[in-house]
Protein backbone atom coordinates (compact mmCIF):
# COMPACT_ATOMS: atom_id res chain seq x y z
CA UNK A 1 0.00 0.00 0.00
CA UNK A 2 1.06 3.97 -0.95
CA UNK A 3 2.31 5.76 1.82
CA UNK A 4 0.39 8.99 3.05
CA UNK A 5 3.26 11.32 0.71
CA UNK A 6 2.22 8.82 -2.45
CA UNK A 7 -1.16 9.25 -2.16
CA UNK A 8 -0.69 13.00 -1.95
CA UNK A 9 1.53 13.40 -4.66
CA UNK A 10 -0.94 10.73 -6.64
CA UNK A 11 -4.35 13.16 -5.83
CA UNK A 12 -2.19 16.45 -6.40
CA UNK A 13 -1.29 15.23 -9.86
CA UNK A 14 -4.73 14.14 -10.56
CA UNK A 15 -6.47 17.67 -9.35
CA UNK A 16 -3.58 19.40 -11.80
CA UNK A 17 -4.81 17.37 -14.80
CA UNK A 18 -8.47 17.89 -13.88
CA UNK A 19 -8.10 21.79 -13.21
CA UNK A 20 -6.03 22.36 -16.44
CA UNK A 21 -8.89 20.65 -18.84
CA UNK A 22 -11.44 22.81 -17.43
CA UNK A 23 -13.23 20.19 -14.37
CA UNK A 24 -12.60 22.81 -11.72
CA UNK A 25 -15.26 21.47 -9.96
CA UNK A 26 -13.81 17.99 -10.09
CA UNK A 27 -10.56 19.15 -9.10
CA UNK A 28 -11.82 20.70 -5.70
CA UNK A 29 -13.37 17.26 -5.02
CA UNK A 30 -9.63 15.68 -5.49
CA UNK A 31 -8.33 18.83 -3.32
CA UNK A 32 -10.77 17.15 -1.06
CA UNK A 33 -9.87 13.79 -0.81
CA UNK A 34 -5.84 15.55 -0.30
CA UNK A 35 -7.20 16.84 3.08
CA UNK A 36 -8.62 13.70 3.92
CA UNK A 37 -5.78 11.52 3.06
CA UNK A 38 -3.61 13.71 4.93
CA UNK A 39 -5.55 14.09 7.89
CA UNK A 40 -5.93 10.32 8.06
CA UNK A 41 -1.74 9.57 7.76
CA UNK A 42 -0.50 9.73 11.33
CA UNK A 43 2.59 7.96 13.18
CA UNK A 44 0.90 5.85 15.84
CA UNK A 45 1.94 6.09 19.41
CA UNK A 46 2.19 2.86 21.54
CA UNK A 47 2.16 5.08 24.57
CA UNK A 48 -1.51 5.71 23.82
CA UNK A 49 -3.98 2.68 24.78
CA UNK A 50 -5.75 2.83 21.44
CA UNK A 51 -2.83 3.10 19.47
CA UNK A 52 -0.85 0.05 21.28
CA UNK A 53 -4.03 -1.86 20.65
CA UNK A 54 -3.89 -1.30 16.77
CA UNK A 55 0.43 -2.14 17.01
CA UNK A 56 -0.65 -4.90 18.54
CA UNK A 57 -3.30 -6.13 15.98
CA UNK A 58 -0.73 -5.31 12.92
CA UNK A 59 1.80 -7.74 14.78
CA UNK A 60 -0.73 -10.26 15.09
CA UNK A 61 -3.12 -10.59 12.25
CA UNK A 62 -3.45 -10.03 8.47
CA UNK A 63 -5.11 -7.05 6.24
CA UNK A 64 -8.64 -7.73 7.10
CA UNK A 65 -10.88 -10.21 8.93
CA UNK A 66 -11.55 -12.13 5.72
CA UNK A 67 -7.69 -11.77 4.64
CA UNK A 68 -6.29 -14.64 6.94
CA UNK A 69 -2.35 -13.94 7.94
CA UNK A 70 0.31 -16.62 7.82
CA UNK A 71 3.34 -17.11 10.21
CA UNK A 72 6.06 -19.22 9.05
CA UNK A 73 9.20 -20.23 11.01
CA UNK A 74 12.12 -23.18 10.44
CA UNK A 75 14.80 -24.34 13.00
CA UNK A 76 15.65 -26.92 15.12
CA UNK A 77 14.69 -29.37 17.83
CA UNK A 78 16.90 -31.18 20.10
CA UNK A 79 16.81 -34.03 22.88
CA UNK A 80 18.67 -32.88 26.26
CA UNK A 81 18.51 -35.54 28.75
CA UNK A 82 21.29 -35.50 32.14
CA UNK A 83 24.67 -36.93 31.67
CA UNK A 84 24.29 -37.01 27.54
CA UNK A 85 25.29 -35.15 24.90
CA UNK A 86 22.48 -33.20 23.18
CA UNK A 87 21.25 -34.77 20.57
CA UNK A 88 19.52 -32.72 17.29
CA UNK A 89 15.87 -34.81 16.73
CA UNK A 90 14.76 -33.09 13.55
CA UNK A 91 14.41 -30.03 12.10
CA UNK A 92 11.80 -28.22 12.51
CA UNK A 93 9.26 -26.49 9.93
CA UNK A 94 6.22 -24.83 11.53
CA UNK A 95 3.21 -22.35 10.37
CA UNK A 96 0.33 -20.81 11.34
CA UNK A 97 -2.71 -19.52 9.90
CA UNK A 98 -4.61 -16.50 11.55
CA UNK A 99 -7.40 -14.09 11.41
CA UNK A 100 -8.25 -11.57 13.82
CA UNK A 101 -12.01 -11.13 14.22
CA UNK A 102 -14.23 -7.72 15.82
CA UNK A 103 -15.13 -7.84 19.06
CA UNK A 104 -17.47 -5.38 21.13
CA UNK A 105 -18.07 -4.89 24.59
CA UNK A 106 -20.48 -2.86 25.92
CA UNK A 107 -18.27 -1.06 28.74
CA UNK A 108 -14.95 -1.31 26.84
CA UNK A 109 -15.99 -0.62 22.80
CA UNK A 110 -14.25 -2.18 19.66
CA UNK A 111 -11.37 -4.38 20.47
CA UNK A 112 -10.26 -7.76 18.17
CA UNK A 113 -9.53 -11.79 18.88
CA UNK A 114 -7.52 -14.05 17.27
CA UNK A 115 -8.31 -17.08 15.86
CA UNK A 116 -5.65 -19.57 14.18
CA UNK A 117 -4.53 -23.04 14.11
CA UNK A 118 -1.08 -24.24 13.24
CA UNK A 119 1.03 -26.71 12.13
CA UNK A 120 4.89 -28.27 12.67
CA UNK A 121 6.57 -30.48 10.82
CA UNK A 122 9.66 -32.64 12.37
CA UNK A 123 12.06 -33.37 9.46
CA UNK A 124 14.96 -35.49 8.98
CA UNK A 125 17.87 -33.44 9.78
CA UNK A 126 19.75 -34.74 7.05
CA UNK A 127 17.46 -35.54 4.47
CA UNK A 128 14.98 -32.88 4.98
CA UNK A 129 12.43 -34.84 4.29
CA UNK A 130 9.06 -35.35 6.59
CA UNK A 131 9.20 -38.36 9.12
CA UNK A 132 6.83 -40.98 9.72
CA UNK A 133 8.81 -43.66 11.45
CA UNK A 134 11.20 -42.67 14.06
CA UNK A 135 14.25 -44.73 16.07
CA UNK A 136 14.00 -43.52 18.96
CA UNK A 137 17.94 -42.86 20.15
CA UNK A 138 17.63 -42.74 23.81
CA UNK A 139 14.90 -45.99 23.67
CA UNK A 140 16.27 -48.26 20.50
CA UNK A 141 12.25 -48.30 19.80
CA UNK A 142 10.87 -47.18 16.72
CA UNK A 143 7.86 -45.35 17.00
CA UNK A 144 5.39 -43.06 14.63
CA UNK A 145 5.46 -39.65 14.59
CA UNK A 146 2.79 -37.06 15.81
CA UNK A 147 3.20 -33.84 13.73
CA UNK A 148 2.28 -30.94 15.94
CA UNK A 149 -0.96 -29.55 14.34
CA UNK A 150 -3.26 -27.87 16.69
CA UNK A 151 -6.93 -26.89 15.94
CA UNK A 152 -7.28 -24.13 17.49
CA UNK A 153 -4.94 -21.98 19.16
CA UNK A 154 -7.10 -19.22 19.81
CA UNK A 155 -6.87 -15.94 22.04
CA UNK A 156 -8.64 -14.06 24.05
CA UNK A 157 -10.48 -10.86 23.18
CA UNK A 158 -8.31 -7.56 23.29
CA UNK A 159 -9.28 -4.21 24.15
CA UNK A 160 -7.98 -1.02 24.65
CA UNK A 161 -9.12 -0.64 28.41
CA UNK A 162 -9.33 -3.37 30.53
CA UNK A 163 -12.47 -4.70 32.81
CA UNK A 164 -11.02 -2.48 35.38
CA UNK A 165 -10.28 0.11 33.33
CA UNK A 166 -6.20 -0.40 32.94
CA UNK A 167 -5.36 0.87 29.68
CA UNK A 168 -4.17 -1.84 27.36
CA UNK A 169 0.19 -1.46 27.34
CA UNK A 170 3.18 -3.08 25.19
CA UNK A 171 5.32 -3.45 28.15
CA UNK A 172 7.76 -5.28 26.44
CA UNK A 173 8.48 -2.96 23.50
CA UNK A 174 11.28 -1.42 23.15
CA UNK A 175 12.37 1.22 19.90
CA UNK A 176 16.16 0.65 18.51
CA UNK A 177 16.97 2.96 15.81
CA UNK A 178 14.70 1.81 13.04
CA UNK A 179 13.60 -0.90 15.13
CA UNK A 180 10.72 -2.25 17.51
CA UNK A 181 11.80 -5.06 18.96
CA UNK A 182 8.60 -7.12 21.39
CA UNK A 183 10.07 -10.00 23.35
CA UNK A 184 7.16 -12.22 25.20
CA UNK A 185 8.40 -15.14 27.54
CA UNK A 186 5.17 -17.49 28.48
CA UNK A 187 6.10 -19.73 31.79
CA UNK A 188 3.31 -22.84 31.29
CA UNK A 189 2.49 -24.70 34.25
CA UNK A 190 -1.13 -26.74 33.93
CA UNK A 191 -2.89 -30.43 34.44
CA UNK A 192 -1.42 -32.31 32.33
CA UNK A 193 -4.49 -34.11 30.37
CA UNK A 194 -2.05 -37.07 29.73
CA UNK A 195 -1.75 -38.16 33.83
CA UNK A 196 -4.28 -38.31 36.72
CA UNK A 197 -6.15 -36.71 38.69
CA UNK A 198 -3.79 -36.32 41.80
CA UNK A 199 -0.62 -34.05 40.14
CA UNK A 200 -0.98 -31.76 42.85
CA UNK A 201 0.31 -34.18 45.22
CA UNK A 202 2.65 -36.74 43.29
CA UNK A 203 3.78 -34.13 39.91
CA UNK A 204 3.37 -34.91 36.89
CA UNK A 205 2.29 -30.98 35.76
CA UNK A 206 3.16 -29.68 32.22
CA UNK A 207 5.78 -27.76 32.77
CA UNK A 208 7.29 -25.33 29.71
CA UNK A 209 8.40 -22.41 28.61
CA UNK A 210 7.20 -20.78 25.26
CA UNK A 211 9.69 -17.20 24.19
CA UNK A 212 8.48 -15.53 21.32
CA UNK A 213 10.29 -12.64 20.05
CA UNK A 214 9.18 -9.84 17.41
CA UNK A 215 10.95 -7.44 15.46
CA UNK A 216 9.79 -5.15 12.86
CA UNK A 217 10.70 -1.45 11.28
CA UNK A 218 8.67 1.45 12.82
CA UNK A 219 8.34 2.73 9.11
CA UNK A 220 5.72 -0.71 8.70
CA UNK A 221 4.66 -1.44 12.18
CA UNK A 222 3.58 2.54 13.26
CA UNK A 223 1.96 4.04 9.83
CA UNK A 224 -1.78 4.00 9.98
CA UNK A 225 -2.18 3.93 6.20
CA UNK A 226 -1.01 0.66 6.53
CA UNK A 227 -3.18 -2.22 7.65
CA UNK A 228 -0.95 -4.73 8.94
CA UNK A 229 2.45 -5.40 9.23
CA UNK A 230 5.24 -8.01 8.31
CA UNK A 231 7.80 -8.71 11.34
CA UNK A 232 9.72 -11.00 12.01
CA UNK A 233 9.57 -13.87 14.67
CA UNK A 234 12.23 -15.99 16.87
CA UNK A 235 10.14 -19.04 18.94
CA UNK A 236 11.70 -20.67 21.32
CA UNK A 237 10.00 -23.61 23.41
CA UNK A 238 11.31 -26.16 26.06
CA UNK A 239 9.37 -28.48 27.55
CA UNK A 240 9.36 -32.14 28.47
CA UNK A 241 9.17 -35.24 25.77
CA UNK A 242 6.57 -35.43 23.40
CA UNK A 243 4.58 -37.62 24.34
CA UNK A 244 4.30 -40.00 21.04
CA UNK A 245 8.14 -40.34 21.57
CA UNK A 246 7.09 -43.04 24.42
CA UNK A 247 9.89 -41.63 26.85
CA UNK A 248 8.36 -42.73 30.00
CA UNK A 249 9.27 -41.55 33.19
CA UNK A 250 13.20 -40.90 31.27
CA UNK A 251 14.16 -37.34 32.15
CA UNK A 252 15.15 -34.85 30.15
CA UNK A 253 13.57 -32.07 27.38
CA UNK A 254 13.21 -31.10 23.98
CA UNK A 255 14.36 -27.48 22.85
CA UNK A 256 13.11 -26.20 19.91
CA UNK A 257 14.59 -23.06 18.54
CA UNK A 258 13.47 -21.53 15.57
CA UNK A 259 13.03 -18.12 13.48
CA UNK A 260 10.55 -17.13 10.68
CA UNK A 261 8.43 -14.21 9.54
CA UNK A 262 4.83 -13.00 8.50
CA UNK A 263 4.30 -13.48 4.89
CA UNK A 264 2.91 -11.07 2.76
CA UNK A 265 2.24 -14.13 -0.07
CA UNK A 266 0.40 -15.69 2.61
CA UNK A 267 0.07 -19.62 2.11
CA UNK A 268 1.26 -19.61 -1.11
CA UNK A 269 4.74 -18.28 0.08
CA UNK A 270 4.98 -21.20 2.57
CA UNK A 271 7.81 -23.78 1.64
CA UNK A 272 6.87 -26.69 -0.86
CA UNK A 273 7.58 -29.36 2.19
CA UNK A 274 4.44 -27.66 4.43
CA UNK A 275 2.47 -27.04 1.72
CA UNK A 276 2.24 -30.50 0.29
CA UNK A 277 1.94 -32.04 3.87
CA UNK A 278 -0.72 -29.83 4.81
CA UNK A 279 -2.27 -30.26 1.57
CA UNK A 280 -2.27 -34.07 1.52
CA UNK A 281 -3.03 -34.95 5.35
CA UNK A 282 -4.41 -31.31 6.96
CA UNK A 283 -6.40 -30.13 4.64
CA UNK A 284 -7.92 -27.58 7.37
CA UNK A 285 -4.70 -25.71 8.31
CA UNK A 286 -4.86 -23.58 4.85
CA UNK A 287 -7.59 -21.93 5.93
CA UNK A 288 -7.55 -19.92 9.45
CA UNK A 289 -10.53 -20.86 12.19
CA UNK A 290 -13.99 -19.43 11.41
CA UNK A 291 -14.63 -16.02 12.84
CA UNK A 292 -17.00 -17.30 15.40
CA UNK A 293 -14.61 -20.08 16.75
CA UNK A 294 -15.76 -21.06 20.44
CA UNK A 295 -13.68 -24.24 20.61
CA UNK A 296 -11.24 -24.73 23.40
CA UNK A 297 -8.00 -25.02 22.10
CA UNK A 298 -5.60 -27.76 21.55
CA UNK A 299 -1.71 -28.52 22.67
CA UNK A 300 0.19 -31.37 21.58
CA UNK A 301 -0.80 -32.98 24.45
CA UNK A 302 -4.64 -32.57 24.20
CA UNK A 303 -4.37 -33.85 20.35
CA UNK A 304 -2.55 -36.90 21.15
CA UNK A 305 -4.86 -37.67 23.58
CA UNK A 306 -7.52 -37.17 21.37
CA UNK A 307 -5.75 -39.42 18.54
CA UNK A 308 -4.74 -41.92 21.37
CA UNK A 309 -8.38 -42.34 22.75
CA UNK A 310 -9.94 -43.17 19.74
CA UNK A 311 -7.00 -45.68 18.28
CA UNK A 312 -8.10 -47.46 21.38
CA UNK A 313 -11.43 -46.96 20.72
CA UNK A 314 -11.40 -48.04 17.17
CA UNK A 315 -9.56 -51.20 18.45
CA UNK A 316 -11.34 -52.60 21.59
CA UNK A 317 -8.42 -51.73 23.75
CA UNK A 318 -8.16 -49.22 26.73
CA UNK A 319 -5.25 -47.82 28.98
CA UNK A 320 -3.04 -50.04 30.86
CA UNK A 321 -4.60 -50.65 34.66
CA UNK A 322 -2.76 -49.85 37.86
CA UNK A 323 -1.65 -52.85 40.08
CA UNK A 324 -0.58 -52.71 43.58
CA UNK A 325 -1.64 -52.35 47.52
Amino acid sequence: MPDSFSIMTLVWREMMTLMKSGLLAVGTAAFAMLAVAGAQARTLDPAKPEDALEISKRLQCGVSEDEPAVYHWSGNIYGRSPGLRDKLLFKGEGMNIRRCVEVNDPQRGKGWRLVSREVMLMLDPKTGEVVRQWENPYTGETVEVMHIHNDPVNGRPNFARGADGSPFTLGSLREAGPYVFMPFEAPLFYTNPLTGDYQEYVGGEYHAMEIFDFGALKSDLYDSTKPTAYPMISWVRISGWAPWMKMGSRPGQMVFNAMGRKLPGGFEELPDVLKSEIRANYPIYEQAPPKDDARPNETTWTKFKLLTDKAREAAGTSGKSGEGH
